[in-house]
């Protein structure tokens, strides 16, 4: 049986394709205005890696902000359960997930079988998230892919007042015009970013072992000062992009509805 998961997010939409606990079929690629839109963009292009059309799916879970508003699933699962379920397979080992996506962050802990037992978010501001970095990488006229490389790069990082993405940005314009380094800016802000998260994910006590997820992962520079800040070591996952996360873990729980006797298109 072939199942499916898709995780329409608020940058990036992604779906992955399964087959005996295999991917088989996987993509990420950019939000449209319309969730639907986004999730057929993913979907479309998963399939046609697996070679495969809708209709070979037995059973297709949902997830992310826009799960309610795509047609083509069989139900919707809430972020925090696929991200779990997600980051279990990706690795077995892992007891906390966190998830750094365009508009929030996620801390999750879980136990030996993939339960959640404690999670939070952060929300409620682009601090903390993917789109603050994609901001502040915009001010800098640089790629968010080359803000992760500025911290290994820095000699003297600047220090951020403050984490509101509008007296960032301002904090950034001034170090800038004082010829600071885009590399010292750069590491700044990845530092600023990690000690943000660091205490998100204190708060759920974490266990080790500590992972990873979403886009934010990529960035070297988080990553790295992150371990420096919680004073854990950050188990790099390597079975798959660890973007994919949250499809992974809808396609998941797909398969076990097929395999539970349900989930017939």
């Amino acid at each position: 049986m072939k199942v499916a998961g898709c995780d329409v997010g608020s940058l990036t939409s992604k779906a992955v394709i399964m087959e005996n606990d295999r991917i088989i079929g996987s993509s990420i690629v950019k939000s449209k205005a319309k969730p639907q839109e986004s999730a057929d963009a993913a979907m479309t292009a998963a399939l046609a890696q697996a070679g495969l059309r809708l209709e070979d799916i037995t059973y297709c879970v949902g997830t992310g902000y826009g799960r309610d508003r795509i047609s083509f699933v069989n139900e919707a699962k809430s972020e925090i359960a696929c991200h779990g379920m997600g980051a279990r397979w990706l690795l077995p080992s892992v007891r906390t997930i966190i998830d750094i996506g365009g508009q929030d962050c996620k801390a999750i802990r879980i136990d030996k079988s993939g339960k959640v037992e404690k999670f939070i978010t952060n929300d409620k501001c682009a601090s903390g998230t993917g789109r603050f970095l994609e901001v502040m990488a915009r001010v800098l006229n640089i790629g968010v892919d080359e803000l992760g490389q500025m911290t290994e790069k820095a000699d003297s990082p600047i220090t951020l007042a403050s984490m509101c993405t509008v007296w960032a940005q301002a904090d950034i314009i001034k170090y800038i015009n004082s010829g600071y380094s885009v590399e010292d800016i750069g590491a700044g802000i990845n530092a600023a970013m990690a000690k943000r998260v660091a205490g998100l994910a204190n708060a759920v006590k974490p266990e080790k072992d500590v992972c990873m997820t979403g886009g934010v992962s990529k960035n070297k520079g988080v990553l790295t000062t992150l371990e420096k800040v919680m004073g854990v070591k950050i188990k790099r996952v390597r079975k798959a992009d660890p973007q994919l996360a949250g499809a992974i873990g809808a396609a998941l729980f797909s398969q076990e509805k097929v395999n539970n006797g349900g989930g017939e298109r």
